[in-house]
């Protein structure tokens, strides 16, 4: 079976996460799409490292880590859009593309003659998804924006981290880029929801997307609790703001995840955990009580938690429909059972590595199914490929290009 989205070309102007994490998931659902990457160093991540894919003889490589975790099925052409050939040869590409993704600055591209006017005018169709740090419009528009500042500007950053009186306490950064990552996904979602404008009507379109709007958009209850109230959220640690017993407790041996989200719940986790008076207590009648009694309730019930090891606890917990779960580190989260069983970890064929690992796309299809074509491609892999079959071009038109340096 083919993927979902077969058939449709995305001309790939972006780097770093936020666009390449999109156009990933666009390749994983089976368009083709064309990373344009600048000749020699490419996209940006590439040098992103340690750690550093190894060859096949154990040598480093120059592919990172964190390039290798975004751009997975992608065909890579190294070209200088900066010069009048390369920009005609993506206006060439993007004749026949469904979608154009790029994250330069504001009027960055303009200046090449590569913006969304100037390309509609080339294929009314094309759907160009623009993605900044602050968007094309307000005061900030043309300010360089990465994942750290967003965090942080959004207000991220002031509710995650230790409770203020513990050791550490302090804004803290979230441990991936979910600012990027939330952009490419609500990116993502924007084109398809053009993709069916355009099946409408024919008509092409321009999506503004930033991330400081995505992220403030994406502060979803802890947002909403101060527009409700006024108060201004503080962080709490490893407790949840609005829900109790929803927490880390010790089990004699390690910690572990309860999280109750009703009544019920909280009923049956006082069940096993031999203390069936707690849910009868006047401080713990309803979530709201036990919010406002959490430090007295948290410790009534790691008094008991703490009696029997982790393991335990994790298999009558879930049992009893209590959602429990360990705390894993990175690699044990790749040993998971249910992770494995959901086929979540990947190898592809490499060219110079053999193999590389891959974090598998989480959608799963009962009629069409995700394309995992090619592991991500080294610099410039793909160019007499793409040059040749999607342009046309001769073999000594090519060599012209490299002659030149404009590939």
């Amino acid at each position: 079976m083919a993927g979902p989205l077969t058939g449709l070309r995305v001309v790939d102007l972006s780097r770093i996460l936020a666009g390449p994490s999109l156009t990933q998931t666009l390749a994983d659902l089976g368009a083709e799409v064309i990373k344009v990457e600048r000749p020699i160093k490419g996209d940006d991540t590439r040098q992103w490292g340690p750690p550093w894919l190894k060859d096949e003889d154990g040598n480093e490589t120059a592919e990172a880590g964190y390039y290798l975790a975004a751009n997975r099925g992608k065909y890579s052409l190294t070209l200088d859009i900066a010069s009048d050939e390369g920009a005609n040869i993506v206006r060439e590409l993007v004749k026949s593309a469904d979608f154009l993704v790029e994250n330069f600055k504001v009027g960055g591209l303009k200046k090449m003659g590569l913006d969304y006017e100037s390309l509609k005018a080339i294929n009314p169709g094309l759907i160009y998804l623009s993605i900044t740090g602050f968007g094309q419009t307000g005061p900030d528009a043309a300010q360089p924006g990465y994942d750290y500042l967003i965090q942080a500007r959004a207000g991220l950053t002031s509710i995650t981290g230790h409770e203020d009186g513990e050791a550490g306490a302090g804004p803290m950064r979230v441990g991936v880029g979910v600012c990027d990552l939330q952009t490419g996904m609500m990116g993502g979602i924007g084109m398809l929801a053009a993709l069916y404008h355009r099946e409408k009507t024919g008509e092409g379109q321009h999506i503004d997307i930033a991330l400081l709007d995505t992220q403030v958009s994406g502060l979803v209850n802890q947002g909403f609790n101060h527009l409700v109230t006024g108060n201004v959220p503080k962080r709490t640690g490893s407790w949840h703001p609005n829900l109790s017993p929803y927490q880390p407790f010790d089990g004699s041996d390690q910690p572990f995840i309860i999280a109750t989200g009703n009544d019920t719940q909280f009923v049956d986790l006082c069940r096993v955990i031999r203390r069936p008076d707690l849910p009868a207590d006047e401080r713990f009648l309803k979530m709201s009580l036990r919010n406002k009694n959490r430090v007295a309730l948290a410790e009534l019930i790691n008094g008991e938690t703490i009696k029997q090891p982790a393991a335990h606890w994790l298999k009558e917990l879930p049992a009893n429909n209590v959602p429990a779960c360990p705390i894993n580190n990175i690699a044990q989260v790749f040993e998971d059972p249910q992770v494995l069983a959901r086929g979540m970890k990947l190898e592809l064929d490499h060219p110079t590595a053999g193999k590389v690992p891959g974090i598998a796309n989480p959608l799963k299809f009962s009629e069409t199914e995700i394309e995992y074509k090619k592991a991500p491609p080294i610099v410039g892999e793909d160019t007499d490929d793409v040059l040749q079959r999607v342009l046309g071009k001769s073999a000594e038109d090519i060599q012209s290009l490299k002659d030149t340096g404009v590939v």
